[in-house]
């Protein structure tokens, strides 16, 4: 028996090993790569969102190296759905598009409800930042958004429609926008003036 045994074929250790995989080229991996935060890119916009933005300043700033000179862009973003809340937000970046883009996802992340009245505020109000007033007060239905410069978008966004408003001292667009955005986070309804009496509101209208 032993004869007619066939004997075994001694493998090598190469054949073992497994077949190598073939790799892509690099510049396929990059364009790849690049398709897919394309990709990414065109679903994140598709998606709808509830804020609207208005570029409100855009500064370029200059700084001597040895090398030449490099600039930076910084941006000043508005923020806001029109019924109640608004945001600003301030970036800096060396692009202009990264400067924008920073300063919006700032301005979402500082959105606050403001109170309204109808379609203006409940009550006057005197917004301060530094060397900046703006004076804001309520107006009747009909009367439109009275401010200009700066200011105009942060109300419109905010959804207010009847209103009156008066730069005070510095013209400066970004505090003036500061200034407004202090005014209006300080805006108080008479529901706030109960809760904090302990009363409702008809017992403080009662003689």
């Amino acid at each position: 028996m032993a004869e007619n045994q066939v004997p075994q074929q001694e493998q090598s250790p190469e054949a073992n090993k497994p077949a190598p995989r073939e790799r892509a080229p690099r510049g396929d991996n990059r364009r790849n790569n690049n398709n897919n935060r394309r990709d990414r890119r065109d679903k994140s916009d598709a998606i709808p969102s509830e804020w609207e933005e208005k570029v409100v300043s855009l500064r370029r700033a200059t700084k001597v190296i040895p090398g030449g000179r490099r600039f930076r862009f910084n941006a000043m973003v508005v923020v806001g759905n029109r019924k109640g809340k608004v945001g600003i937000g301030y970036g800096k970046a060396n692009e202009l598009v990264d400067a924008i883009k920073k300063a919006k996802d700032k301005a979402i992340a500082n959105a606050v409800p403001i109170r309204l009245k109808g379609t203006t505020i409940p009550h006057e109000i005197l917004g301060e930042y530094k060397a900046c007033r703006i004076l804001m007060k309520p107006a009747t239905k009909g009367t439109g958004v009275i401010a200009g410069g700066s200011v105009r978008p942060v109300l419109e966004l905010l959804g207010i429609h009847d209103i009156l408003t008066k730069s005070l001292r510095s013209p400066n667009p970004i505090n003036l926008i500061k200034a407004t955005f202090n005014g209006l986070s300080r805006l108080y309804n008479i529901e706030d003036i109960a809760a904090k009496r302990g009363k409702t509101v008809s017992e403080i209208f009662s003689k």
